[in-house]
């Protein structure tokens, strides 16, 4: 694979990874109400997230998913339930960011495993990941050559983008915390809170595209 053909894939990856979604407001909420240091267990499980995804797609599993009605709806509702838990678990969550700023308690409350396994299951289970990447990167692949190697090299490429994007999202996150009072505190938990609900209600009325 060409350094051009990377280059070019690794731009247009840095845009749809910028672009806020539900991987990198759960870094800015783990960076707010955990830390940096332990905001990098839920960047490490997204991003293992994106070998499954990138996996899954070279297997075929994003063909079936395009291709069965079925498939598509349980990984869809699945995916929407999550995230609709996770964003009303931010609404109704008193005095997280407050303890956080006292003294730092709450920050030891929430074990890494569980903040990697969040960020994991949140992308694992959003059949518009599958999708994306089925139609996304066949256009980078050379058909001639080896595609597992492509497949790797790709798969590399994003994670590490995907990463220093989450990480500069939990940076701001967690310094953000440290200039608000605690009632802006607890409305940036909030609001990220209700971005999440917004994404799984668009991710609940979300169509799998037909030919």
């Amino acid at each position: 694979m060409d350094i051009v053909t990377l280059l070019a894939f690794a731009a247009v990856s840095f845009v749809g990874i910028a672009t806020p979604g539900p991987t990198v407001l759960l870094a800015l909420t783990n960076g707010s109400r955990h830390g940096l240091r332990r905001a990098v267990a839920g960047m490490i499980g997204a991003v293992l997230s994106d070998f499954v995804l990138i996996g899954a797609v070279a297997i075929g599993l994003g063909a079936l998913l395009a291709a069965s009605e079925f498939w598509f709806s349980m990984l869809k509702w699945a995916g929407a339930a999550y995230l609709a838990f996770l964003g009303i678990m931010l609404l109704r969550s008193k005095g997280t960011i407050d303890a956080a700023l006292k003294s730092g308690a709450a920050a030891g409350a929430t074990s890494p495993f569980s903040i990697g396994l969040k960020s994991f299951m949140v992308a694992a289970t959003n059949p518009k990941g599958y999708l994306f990447f089925s139609a996304f990167l066949p256009q980078f692949i050379h058909p001639t050559m080896p595609q597992a190697t492509q497949y790797m090299l790709l798969a590399l490429v994003f994670a590490a983008l995907d990463f220093l994007i989450m990480f500069g999202y939990a940076f701001f996150g967690s310094q953000a915390v440290r200039f608000l009072k605690t009632s802006g505190a607890m409305w940036l938990e909030r609001a990220c809170g209700g971005a999440l609900l917004a994404l799984a209600g668009s991710l609940a009325f979300y169509r799998r595209a037909t030919v």
